[in-house]
């Protein structure tokens, strides 16, 4: 770790004020040394390797470049750098593509000092960091991509097949309910089977609740 035991950071934020506030509360903290700002996601790429800063402190929304182009630019130059969002944003745009992007965590600027404090440390240390206001968030997002998948792999003939099959009904029973033909109901658990890579229908209800189809 660079600057003795203090934990060297750079500061990116378009606003001056927010920017020059948040540097004065980290200079307040002794564990901590500022060693560079910018006022956008361009100088902090044009930067970062010449400040080498143990942690980058990255907001989202800025000119020129934002700070999710900023984070894949440095990912690529730099993929060890420790980069941690701080941000206003709970866009679920903006925070999928920074994790996407490489981000070590990502914290509120409505944060606590205390907080703020014990973030920096832990993405420091190795750790990723999630604000708990947006850690459900994330949760939901994967639930829905995990989802989206699952509706991309089968029609909707198939989901209402396997909705059937997860209340327990019979072939014949699929049959009545769906207004098709039992042949029909075969050849669409045969394919549910097929695309889902399981060997049974009981297989079959078990992944698509997984999935968050049924």
């Amino acid at each position: 770790m660079s600057s003795g035991q203090r934990i060297s950071i750079m500061v990116v934020d378009d606003h001056a004020l927010f920017r020059r506030g948040l540097i004065s509360l980290l200079d307040e903290m002794p564990e901590f040394v500022v060693v560079g700002e910018a006022a956008n996601g361009q100088e902090a790429v044009e930067n970062i390797q010449r400040v080498a800063p143990d942690l980058l402190l990255l907001d989202i929304n800025m000119p020129v470049m934002d700070g999710i182009q900023a984070l894949s630019a440095i990912r690529k130059k730099l993929p060890e750098q420790k980069v941690l969002m701080l941000t206003i944003s709970q866009n679920d745009d903006d925070l999928i593509d920074a994790i996407v992007s490489g981000a070590n965590g990502y914290l509120l600027k409505n944060a606590e000092p205390d907080v703020l404090r014990a973030t920096i440390q832990q993405v420091v240390a190795g750790n990723a960091v999630l604000a708990p206001e947006i850690t459900n968030k994330v949760l939901q997002a994967v639930r829905r991509a995990k989802t989206d998948r699952g509706r991309g792999l089968l029609s909707d003939r198939e989901i209402d097949v396997l909705k059937c099959l997860a209340r327990g009904q019979t072939t014949s029973q699929i049959a009545a309910t769906l207004f098709i033909s039992e042949n029909t109901v075969k050849t669409h658990i045969r394919h549910i089977l097929e695309k889902m890579e399981v060997n049974n229908r009981a297989e079959a209800v078990a992944r698509a609740s997984q999935m968050d189809l049924i």
